[in-house]
């Protein structure tokens, strides 16, 4: 069960940043972030997951939706983009090229937006 007033904690000071209008790389990386307030507070995956399922969460994602509707944000020295290489088969590469073109985004905005998305851990398989 998730502890109330550590979710209020992280409501409180994910509104109080969101207010200062940041880009969405500073908010996610200060809220979401391996080191930001959300994993300070909910260190373990259990709790991670548990408080992906609260109404705080939903909230934080909204905020992260709208600041990203800014636009690109320019690469800095503490910020640098980083590159993966993701193996997929060619139909689910067919599939995100389309929906990135009905929703008239880019496949790397549609992919960033998958990726922050609540994965639930019966849907990753064990290997």
């Amino acid at each position: 069960m998730i502890a109330t007033e550590k979710c209020e904690e992280v409501q409180r000071t994910a509104r109080e940043l969101y207010s200062r209008r940041p880009d969405w790389v500073t908010f996610y990386r200060e809220i979401l972030g391996l080191y930001g307030t959300v994993r300070r507070h909910f260190p373990s995956l259990e709790a991670m997951e548990d408080f992906e399922r609260t109404e705080a969460f939903q909230e934080i994602q909204r905020m992260l939706r709208k600041l990203r509707e800014q636009g690109p944000v320019p690469e800095t020295p503490q910020e640098p983009t980083k590159v993966i290489t993701v193996r997929l088969p060619k139909s689910m590469h067919d599939t995100l090229r389309v929906e990135a073109h009905e929703h008239h985004v880019s496949m790397n905005k549609l992919c960033i937006s998958k990726l922050l998305q609540f994965i639930d851990n019966n849907r990753v398989p064990q290997e």
